[in-house]
């Protein structure tokens, strides 16, 4: 389906139609799957033939998922996951053996930044963590044994930058034959390309955007179909992080509506950080489509467009955060984010709390920072309510002025 458009794509990408010619996909719900004879069986076990043998192996339902995602990033191949940690951890398993080195950047969720500073050691990976945006830093990190640089970009909960194609000279030029693995969530693929930049893998949480309207768990690995097939697919298989046939169809049919929901929630979220930005309980905003961005050439030249995140830093601190939040009549509080509701949640104290106070600081994860997922609300809604909370804590934010 090459010759057409990705919007159109993303509606038709590997259907697979039963012998009953369905319109909508399949969704095929089995363990395990009949063979016409032993010798059907032994081929297909032996990898003599086409078709499949167990659902934590491939299922029709998840393979038709993968190709609908491999045309949405441009990748070769895509294998599925029962969750964005799984996936993260699935790709660092496939690319990492004792004695390696792994380079990161600092500002990782946390979970992603548990894997690499806390899991992979255990089994004798070493790992280091730099400023992502700082490019001497990430070769003055390499070693002989690096073979995985890892960063996400936007940074989750900052929306800070990382410069994927500078990182990939780096590695081109540092570190030949180590692999460049970028965590896509926050751009998603519609307006960020990390394999055209020079990426090796792609990961995603599907449970944010691809799903888009909270109810399903899912990840993705996408990449070159010779590394998953010979390094990936073993792991995948013998490990059994394997995504339910149900989830893969919500989320398959979700993609058909991703370019629409995802542009809208775009928009939106760029006129609600303008919004937040003129309140005078904002001390200021962080968002890539905007002009006082600290990274805003490096947006224009890396994204296509902003994100659907907002983040923003109250005056006033812990207190006046947790008292705008506390007010919210329409947002919710809640740590997901990509959902058709706009969600909001306090970082220092969620998703980011487990690192230190001073790693917090380090990363500007204040206790005034709140993170906003904008969702599909009308956008004077969700800038109403919020700026009606906001206004809640002026007195406590005049006198943090």
């Amino acid at each position: 389906m090459e010759e057409w458009s990705l919007a159109t794509r993303l509606v038709h990408e590997g259907a697979t139609r039963s012998q009953f010619g369905e319109t909508c996909e399949a969704m095929f719900l089995t363990q395990g799957f009949v063979y016409r004879s032993a010798e059907e069986a032994a081929a297909r076990f032996a990898g003599e033939a086409d078709g499949f043998v167990y659902s934590r192996y491939g299922n029709p339902t998840v393979a038709m998922f993968e190709a609908r995602m491999a045309a949405l990033e441009g990748a070769e191949a895509c294998r599925a996951t029962a969750s964005g940690m799984a996936a993260v951890t699935a790709v660092m398993m496939a690319s990492l053996r004792a004695g390696d080195h792994v380079v990161a950047a600092s500002a990782l969720f946390g979970g992603c930044r548990y894997v690499v500073e806390t899991f992979l050691p255990r089994f004798g990976v070493a790992s280091t963590l730099v400023d992502g945006t700082d490019l001497a830093a990430w070769e003055a990190a390499l070693r002989p044994n690096t073979r995985v640089l890892f960063l996400e970009t936007p940074t989750n909960p900052t929306l800070s930058l990382v410069d994927i194609a500078g990182v990939a000279a780096v590695r081109d030029r540092a570190a030949p034959g180590a692999l460049v693995i970028v965590d896509n969530v926050f751009a998603t693929p519609l307006w960020q390309r990390p394999l055209a930049l020079g990426a090796d893998l792609v990961v995603y949480s599907a449970t944010k955007h691809v799903d888009g309207q909270g109810r399903c768990l899912g990840g993705a690995i996408l990449g070159r179909e010779a590394w998953i097939k010979e390094h990936l697919e073993v792991v995948l298989r013998q490990t059994g992080p394997a995504i339910s046939p149900f989830n893969a169809w919500v989320l398959l049919k979700s993609l058909e509506t991703l370019p629409v929901r995802v542009r809208a929630q775009t928009e939106a979220a760029a006129a609600v950080a303008d919004a937040l930005a003129a309140h005078p309980a904002v001390e200021r905003v962080r968002y890539p489509g905007r002009a006082d961005h600290p990274q805003a050439a490096l947006a224009a030249r890396q994204m296509t467009a902003g994100s659907t995140l907002v983040a923003f830093y109250v005056r006033g601190g812990r207190s006046a955060a947790f008292r705008a939040a506390n007010a919210l009549r329409l947002v919710g509080i809640s740590n997901n984010l990509g959902d058709a509701k706009s969600l909001l949640t306090h970082p220092a104290t969620t998703t980011h709390k487990n690192l230190s106070e001073a790693a917090r600081a380090a990363l500007g994860i204040d206790d005034g920072l709140l993170r906003l997922s904008v969702g599909l609300e009308d956008p004077a809604d969700v800038t109403a309510d919020l700026t009606r909370a906001l206004d809640t804590v002026l007195p406590f934010a005049t006198e943090a002025r």
